[in-house]
């Protein structure tokens, strides 16, 4: 996936009020280099970001990715982001997809080591091909992910409620998922309870209630997620967030891996035990995903 687009930003005090941001961009060749051997974000992964799906040049859920950026710095001790200046980045960026779907990246990193300043900058670049997997849906199997449902409020440290961009673990479940002929993955907590999927949150349908797991336990609340609850309580279904044991997997009606550039994609089999698919709602789903929303 070729970056389309970048451009730097300067930030500033997330206090700071103006009608015009654009003298803190700059805008740079996107098959350049453009930072310092010395950045943390490459040397430590010390940094957070957010993906931002673009639909025909409409950035999709601005708001909500640019809040949880804003959580994720927090949580890592990073300056928080102005968010007037990043919604008014994700706009020039957004000007510069082409039609179709397309990805906007937003990361906020330490900066250079022993560097007075935090660096952050934008991408745009066409999305991948997901519509194989949203018609066809994944199979999934459960790994470890080695903590108990209650570290992340025991152990702040471990930044389980940020999007940080150590993302080596969760790649290496993906690796996993493979070697174990599935597509995908989905954690469990120590003590045997759902978490999420490496790069999605999951849904489950049990009848008419909807349940993903409660946004504690270091879970990302997916933006994508709520998007999704937006539209089944519009239906007129019950949604909720619980804690899911992990034998209430194989026992769901239909279960969905939502994110934002995937979008919805069905879950097929849970290690090894079929589910069913629920092909016309996950083709509402995804209409609905497609269209722009705020």
């Amino acid at each position: 996936m070729p970056q389309r687009f970048a451009l730097i930003i300067d930030p500033v005090e997330a206090s700071e009020e103006r009608a015009d941001f654009s003298g803190t961009f700059t805008v740079v060749d996107a098959a350049a280099p453009a930072l310092s051997v010395g950045e943390l974000s490459t040397q430590r992964g010390d940094g957070v970001f957010e993906s931002i799906g673009v639909i025909d040049g409409h950035a999709q859920e601005v708001v909500p990715h640019l809040e949880r950026l804003a959580n994720s710095a927090r949580i890592c001790d990073l300056p928080v982001p102005n968010q007037e200046q990043w919604r008014q980045a994700v706009a020039v960026a957004a000007a510069e997809c082409p039609a179709g779907e397309a990805v906007i990246k937003l990361i906020l990193s330490r900066g250079v080591e022993h560097g007075p300043t935090p660096t952050a900058w934008v991408t745009a670049a066409p999305a991948s091909d997901f519509s194989n997997v949203r018609a066809n849906g994944v199979k999934v199997v459960t790994l470890d992910r080695g903590h108990p449902l209650d570290v992340a409020e025991r152990a702040p440290w471990l930044l389980l409620g940020a999007k940080t961009l150590s993302y080596a673990v969760n790649m290496a479940a993906l690796r996993e998922a493979n070697r174990r002929g599935a597509d995908d993955a989905v954690f469990l907590s120590s003590d045997g309870y759902v978490l999420e999927a490496p790069t999605a949150s999951l849904i489950l349908r049990f009848g008419d209630r909807f349940v993903t797991p409660a946004p504690t336990g270091g879970i990302l609340h997916g933006t994508t997620q709520l998007s999704v609850y937006d539209y089944l309580s519009g239906r007129g279904f019950d949604t909720g967030y619980d804690r899911i044991p992990a034998s209430d997997l194989p026992r769901a009606e239909a279960a969905w891996l939502v994110s934002s550039i995937r979008l919805a994609v069905p879950v097929t089999a849970v290690d090894g035990t079929s589910l069913r698919v629920d092909h016309g709602l996950t083709t509402e789903l995804n209409g609905y995903l497609l269209s722009p929303r705020n």
